[in-house]
């Protein structure tokens, strides 16, 4: 006689997260050209994002220092209302001592140098016509240390002994028709308000990363520039320093000291707009680049990913029908894409750092950046956090990766599964 009590459910006893992790890394080891397909895919995309992440890095460091090393220093001092104002009347805002305001700003241990510069606006003339420039009395010797980075692109550089050289901007020395050797009369209004005239010899033309600055600039001696506005004083200090990264900590250090009454201090990238909008540019465009790479990473492992699965439909289908659980087989799929992302990150690592170290030893020619002449040599920048990030991302499109067969997979019905034989 049939009996009228409903039929228990025969419950499977879930399968150990530790059997089921040896039975992931024994299928990974198993199915090498699968693993391999997968470990290559994730690989790839790491590797290229660390490549890609350490050349824009690259670029950004590159323009920052040539800047500091051209033109700006690290940061500069001067009285306050000089950057808005001092252009057009550089006079107004000299600062007395100079030399003892230098001498306490060395003292900070991150410093590696400080010097004084006047500035000063005027007409050069070589003779038949005039210049509109704008031109700084300088320290040679400190100077020549601070601008790594600044071309000679005729002549040499400024000394301590040329009292009466002049060195001229690549545009200056093009309109004027000037070179290494020509004479030329720079003539100015004193502080007094007077017109002051002084006789120079070309010992240079130079070239920065700012074409505008190079079309109107004149560089001239400290002691010759005082002596042409009738001043002991200088407009800024400039301060080089040992580590770039230092400049924030020396601005906020140099804030709190007061060298003088009324000071004001502008970093490197505060002074020269440059920067920030080359810095906007080029990410507007490796931005689009990286983001490309990321959406090829994701779709080149979620391919991998969902071939690997689907070529194993019935042998999923065969674990279930042998007591295996749905959740056992979602874990397994999981699992050892997880195992096999970590593996592909590994691998994409040792790629990505040995390609950069490759690269870098031979670099990457590049175009001038906007508003420069000067072309200059890229190289791949490998930090921890550009290492880290390309990591994660590879491990985690693994894991979302994963998510797309392993779903669909764990709960199809076991005979769907298994008719995957015919």
């Amino acid at each position: 006689m049939p009996s009228d009590t409903p039929a228990k459910r025969i419950k499977v006893a879930q399968l150990p997260f530790s059997a089921t992790f040896r039975l992931a890394y024994r299928n990974i080891l198993r199915h090498r050209g699968r693993t391999w397909t997968t470990l290559s895919a994730v690989g790839f995309g790491v590797a290229a994002l660390i490549l890609s992440q350490g050349f824009v890095e690259d670029v950004f460091v590159q323009l920052g220092e040539a800047i500091v090393h051209s033109q700006t220093g690290h940061l500069q001092l001067a009285r306050e209302g000089y950057f808005e104002h001092g252009a057009h009347q550089p006079e107004r805002f000299l600062v007395a001592d100079p030399e003892g305001d230098k001498k306490r700003i060395a003292t900070l241990p991150e410093v590696e140098d400080a010097m004084a510069r006047l500035s000063f606006s005027g007409l050069l003339n070589n003779g038949r016509t005039d210049l509109a420039v704008v031109g700084e009395g300088i320290e040679a010797s400190h100077e020549e240390k601070l601008g790594s980075f600044l071309r000679i692109s005729a002549g040499r550089r400024l000394a301590n002994t040329d009292r009466f050289g002049a060195l001229v901007g690549h545009g200056v020395a093009q309109a004027l028709g000037l070179k290494p050797g020509d004479r030329t009369v720079l003539l100015v209004n004193t502080t007094d308000g007077a017109t002051n005239s002084l006789d120079l010899e070309v010992v240079g033309v130079f070239q920065s990363f700012s074409k505008e600055y190079d079309n109107r600039a004149v560089k001239i001696s400290l002691v010759a520039a005082q002596e042409l506005l009738n001043t002991k004083g200088a407009n800024t200090l400039v301060v080089s320093l040992k580590r770039t990264g230092d400049t924030d900590k020396v601005n906020a250090l140099l804030r709190e000291r007061n060298v003088w009454r009324d000071q004001e201090v502008r970093t490197w990238y505060q002074i020269n707009d440059f920067h920030p909008k080359t810095v906007a540019l080029y990410n507007r465009q490796f931005g689009g680049l990286i983001f490309i790479i990321l959406l090829m990473v994701l779709l080149s492992v979620v391919n991998a990913v969902n071939t690997a699965v689907f070529e194993r439909t019935m042998e999923f289908g065969t674990a279930r029908s042998l007591g295996s659980r749905s959740s056992d087989v979602f874990r397994l799929v999981m699992i050892e894409n997880t195992l096999l992302g970590i593996g592909g990150c590994i691998l994409g690592v040792a790629v990505g750092i040995g390609a950069a170290n490759l690269i870098s030893q031979v670099g990457i020619p590049m175009p001038p950046p906007p508003n420069a002449d000067l072309g200059y040599t890229a190289y791949i920048r490998v930090t921890p956090t550009a290492v880290a990030g390309a990591a994660l991302i590879g491990l985690i499109a693994t894991v979302l990766a994963s998510l797309v067969p392993a779903i669909p997979v764990a709960r199809m019905h076991i005979a769907t599964a298994l008719r995957q034989m015919t």
